[in-house]
């Protein structure tokens, strides 16, 4: 049996181990059909391969709707169609249920897959030459992440207490390089490497399109606030289905899923 056989097989065979240990969840009587959303890429892969095993030995039947938008997801949950959904940070969900009144609150931390800053013509951020143009999502919330990043490695600075739901680039306040930013589409920001000096790729996005987080120039290590949750009602985050859900993001199964299909990725806090 080859080396890379060996590590397969002892990785399933741990993965199956910790599975069998995970706590011990009742499928709640009330409830056994669940519809969990999350947006295409790891999102997705971390319900699929972390989470619904786990639900799926307790009894419970796991729908899972994948989303390729930042919207659709809590406006399917506020409407009944999801019972939750993972795909954002607390401080968009926060907001973005202000903004449209909407009953939902945070449940549980998931993983989170950093932002990184890509390029094939500089080699640090410290080379970028005036006027450069730098590509960066055009969604609010992932460019707050983008700014946040580009201002931590001394690029450029933005207001203090930017609202993470309007942010724009309006609010840069310091850019001694005169860089250039271009919103784009998330999902289309891996395209623009060869193109643009400096790419802000979100992780979901850089993986989906087979990026490498070490080729990354520079990498984000998430707040808390801009770390992935998973978002309920309201009135369904005490119920005993919900409660299964957040126990399922805090077990020995979840952890060694990460491990060894998200290496990199900001483990929430205190998973132990």
């Amino acid at each position: 049996m080859s080396i890379v056989r060996r590590r397969f097989v002892a990785g399933a065979v741990a993965a199956a181990l910790a599975l069998a240990a995970a706590p011990g969840f009742a499928a709640d009587p009330a409830k056994q059909n669940l519809t969990l959303g999350a947006t295409a890429g790891y999102n997705y892969d971390v319900l699929k391969r972390a989470i619904v095993p786990q639900l799926e030995k307790e009894g419970y039947k796991v729908k899972l709707v994948e989303f390729n938008d930042y919207v659709q997801p809590n406006m399917a949950l506020a409407q009944g169609a999801l019972d939750a959904n993972l795909f954002q940070h607390i401080a968009y969900l926060n907001r973005f249920k202000t903004d449209q009144k909407l009953d939902l609150i945070d449940l549980v931390q998931s993983t989170t897959a950093p932002m990184g800053v890509y390029s094939n013509k500089r080699k640090t951020l410290a080379e970028a030459a005036d006027g450069d143009r730098v590509t960066v999502p055009n969604d609010p919330s992932n460019l707050a992440r983008a700014l946040q990043l580009l201002q931590l490695n001394g690029v450029l600075k933005v207001k203090a207490d930017v609202d993470p739901l309007r942010v724009s680039e309006k609010d840069i306040v310091e850019n001694p390089k005169n860089l250039k930013l271009q919103p784009v589409e998330a999902a289309q920001l891996p395209r623009t490497i060869d193109d643009a000096a400096f790419a802000v790729v979100p992780g979901n996005f850089a993986t989906s399109a087979g990026l490498k987080f070490t080729s990354a120039l520079v990498l984000e290590t998430p707040p808390v606030n801009f770390q992935q949750v998973v978002a309920v009602k309201t009135a369904d985050k005490d119920k005993p289905w919900a409660k299964d859900l957040a126990a399922a993001f805090k077990s020995p199964f979840f952890k060694g899923v990460l491990e060894k299909d998200f290496p990199g990725y900001t483990h929430p806090q205190g998973l132990k």
